[in-house]
């Protein structure tokens, strides 16, 4: 491997440049320490780097390696950390003000389990407040490397950022809307959306706890099954964590996807989506014909637009139920995007919210009868192709537009579905657009499979920006 592209290696490819000593972990740490240091404060994307910890790490992971004690695909593998997942002696802001002094004691079980895999910290990544949809006001955002006037996608944005400009292998998002899926697709990189429960939620700042799902930002779909593999499993301090085996989500990668039944409800998608988004859309349709898999028309279910539309009323109760110590007794330190949310949560009636509810369990029922006819759905991340930060600001105050925007990923937070997040194409002005394959409940090793194929057959995931 040549030296110029090691900041945009693929995991996979650094534990093979490790296992050959071509490469060592503590070479390609303070490379990755330098690059940070040189390009991030343009960028924005950490909000606490930690070289101390990064460098002593690396240092265990290259005497480790050296010594035959391999631990997997993660190990010396340089990563960064939504700055809401708790870290022991480092502080987790939540991407607020009112926990910027907050110093966790032990690691979130996420962190654990990375760390036990070998992964090195290089620190913690900007976010959006609370990991709802804006920047706190006190916090300057993250920069979209791509073009600055271009937004990075929330609340992932920092791990987005990072992972797009070469400033870490791969990142930790989390998704409760569609935050990892917004910021893959605004960054041009590949997120992996979990089952809910699929990852342990033990240690991480909640938003919503009934739709938070917390999983890898990386640059490739077989970089998103390592990161899962050593993430995934049942923890005894969560009790909604999964008891289900974590499989090998590499061993199956060969396999493609000749024969697999994809879904696609063409109203669905081209109702809404502007010429960018429906152009990639038809691109990834013709590779995955094009690699034998069989398209279907399908029809979602009646419920999905509740889904999407009513998501912000349920998000607001559970955000005012997360926030419940710190909200309305320091309502002044809160930011007023999130602090409307949970005033508004605050005010929804009981009726209300079961109305909501009962829609849910229809919605992810119909969902379930769906995938019994495909295996897979071809959907939008948004219908918007890459939002310039004035357009999203526009967005925001106009209601259907809002609604509109969350009508591809909403929906599977609402049923708690793995999807994975592709670099699909560029709109005509060279910003990249992602898509979304959306799987059955612990279907992420498809979901890994089938975007290696896509990734194999084409090299969108494989174009950086200019940092």
């Amino acid at each position: 491997m040549q030296p110029e592209p090691m900041p945009f290696a693929t995991i996979t490819e650094l534990g093979a440049a490790y296992r050959a000593r071509t490469l060592s972990p503590v070479e390609v740490t303070q490379a990755m320490l330098s690059r940070i240091a040189r390009l991030d404060p343009a960028l924005r994307s950490y909000l606490t780097p930690t070289p101390e910890i990064a460098l002593a790490q690396a240092r265990q992971a290259e005497d480790e390696i050296g010594r035959g004690q391999w631990r997997g695909p993660m190990h010396g593998v340089p990563i960064g950390f939504k700055d809401l997942c708790d870290t022991a002696g480092v502080r987790t802001t939540g991407g607020t003000t009112l926990r910027d002094e907050h110093v966790p004691k032990t690691d979130a079980t996420v962190v654990r389990k990375l760390f036990a895999a070998g992964a090195v910290m290089l620190g913690k990544l900007h976010m959006t407040e609370g990991a709802y949809s804006a920047h706190h006001p006190a916090l300057a955002p993250p920069i979209n490397p791509w073009h600055a006037e271009q937004w990075t996608g929330v609340s992932s944005s920092g791990s987005g950022v990072a992972t797009a400009a070469g400033l870490c292998y791969g990142a930790i998002g989390t998704d409760t809307g569609g935050s990892i899926r917004f910021p893959s697709g605004a960054n041009g990189i590949t997120g992996l959306k979990p089952t809910w429960g699929r990852v342990s939620r033990h240690g991480v700042l909640p938003l919503a706890d009934s739709l938070d799902h917390v999983g890898p930002m990386t640059r490739s779909a077989a970089d998103a099954g390592a990161m899962l593999g050593a993430m995934a499993g049942t923890d005894s301090l969560d009790p909604t964590s999964l008891d289900a085996p974590v499989p090998d989500y590499l061993a199956g990668l060969a396999a493609g996807v000749s024969g697999l039944k994809v879904g696609f409800d063409a109203d669905y998608i081209y109702s809404v989506c502007d010429a960018d988004t429906a152009r990639v859309i038809d691109q990834a349709r013709q590779v995955l014909k094009e690699l034998g898999a069989v398209v279907l028309p399908v029809t979602m279910p009646a419920s999905t637009k509740a889904m999407y539309t009513d998501w912000a009323k349920l998000c607001g109760v559970e955000t005012a139920i997360a926030h419940a110590a710190t909200y309305p007794s320091r309502a002044a330190e809160y930011g007023p995007v999130l602090a409307t949310l949970i005033d508004a949560g605050l005010r929804l009636g009981g009726v209300e919210l079961m109305k909501i509810e009962h829609a849910r369990l229809v919605f992810k029922g119909g969902l379930r009868k769906l995938f019994e006819t495909v295996d897979l759905l071809l959907v939008p991340v948004h219908p918007f192709g890459n939002l310039s930060l004035v357009q999203r600001a526009e967005m925001l105050n106009k209601p259907a537009m809002r609604s509109d925007f969350l009508r591809y990923t909403a929906p599977f937070d609402m049923s708690g579905s793995p999807t994975i997040t592709l670099p699909g194409g560029f709109t005509l002005a060279g910003l990249p657009i992602g898509f979304q394959l959306v799987g059955r409940h612990l279907d992420e090793g498809l979901l890994v499979r089938a975007g290696h194929a896509f990734q194999v057959a084409t090299d969108w995931h494989q174009r950086h920006p200019a940092v």
